[in-house]
């Protein structure tokens, strides 16, 4: 039993990851039948099982993979069992980290577990994203940025043929009419601008944004 079954429900991309293999050969073989049985779901909501498919295609799979850890995580474990000349305890490597003693199994243990849980979040990231349900904060306020952008000139045009109408039928100067009124439009925006970010600020995520971050 591995210890999160949710690192094994994959999407295409993260199977095509996980076997050094691309997202099309991945559609080939399911086209082909080889993964019957490999997967839940259809099309964008299909989701494999990384056993299961590495059955399948007759690849080997170790724990170490299954846990989501990396070639260096394998290397350092391989001094456990002797089968490589472990390096001192306490030498420091790139970054300030520090290997764990030989015999720390607890460290060692929880080190794989945090792998594990990380990989998790990641891949449910990844899946929401490729069903649709997440996407970029950064797109998102671009886009609104440029939404706001054009409602604001286009109620500044609008200001203009209020002001041209506002002369004409009361014999009053057309630029000092129009400048009057953009002049108080963009006083009042700029005033709600800083409201609005000072709310913003204090903001607090709700119950499902909290359940939703990962």
């Amino acid at each position: 039993m591995w210890p999160d079954r949710e690192i094994m429900e994959l999407t295409a991309t993260a199977l095509a990851q996980q076997l050094n293999l691309s997202k099309g050969r991945i559609s080939q073989y399911v086209a082909e039948g080889k993964l019957d049985g490999c997967f839940e779901g259809s099309g964008r909501q299909r989701r494999f099982d990384l056993e299961k498919v590495a059955d399948a295609l007759g690849r080997k799979l170790d724990p170490g993979q299954m846990m989501g850890n990396g070639a260096t995580t394998q290397k350092a474990l391989q001094g456990l069992d002797g089968s490589e000349a472990a390096k001192p305890a306490g030498k420091k490597h790139p970054g300030g980290a520090t290997r764990l003693a030989d015999d720390d199994g607890d460290g060692y243990q929880l080190a794989r577990t945090l792998k594990a849980q990380e990989e998790a979040r990641r891949l449910r990231r990844q899946n929401a994203e490729a069903e649709g349900r997440f996407v970029l904060a950064s797109e998102v306020s671009l886009q609104v940025q440029k939404m706001i952008g054009q409602e604001v000139a286009e109620f500044e045009t609008l200001l203009r043929e209020a002001a041209r109408r506002l002369a004409d039928d009361h014999a009053l100067d057309f630029k000092t009419v129009r400048k009057t009124l953009i002049d108080m439009w963009r006083a009042h925006r700029a005033g709600r601008a800083g409201k609005l970010g000072a709310v913003a600020k204090t903001a607090e995520m709700t119950a499902k944004e909290k359940d939703a971050d990962i």
